[in-house]
């Protein structure tokens, strides 16, 4: 698929035909967010990652069960 400078200006004025130009740059802009986007979710590389660090578990303490805080309430 070879498209020529003839064949690209012609698909230009048929999309500017088509939605105006007052839409063509919100056209671009959703065009190139969308494509933005893919290339993100393609790459696999998550934006909010929200797996607690080996640190951040460390200091926190885990729940305790039932059993656990009898004793710990019998001990005081």
């Amino acid at each position: 698929m070879n498209l020529g400078f003839g064949e690209l200006l012609l698909i230009f004025i048929v999309i500017l035909l088509i939605f105006g130009s007052s839409k063509l740059p919100a056209l671009g802009d959703a065009l190139g967010r969308g494509i933005k986007n893919f290339r993100r979710s393609v790459s696999g590389e998550n934006e909010i990652d929200v797996t607690p660090k080996k640190d951040e578990l460390g200091n926190e303490k885990a729940p305790q069960t039932p059993e656990q805080q009898k004793a710990a309430a019998e001990k005081k």
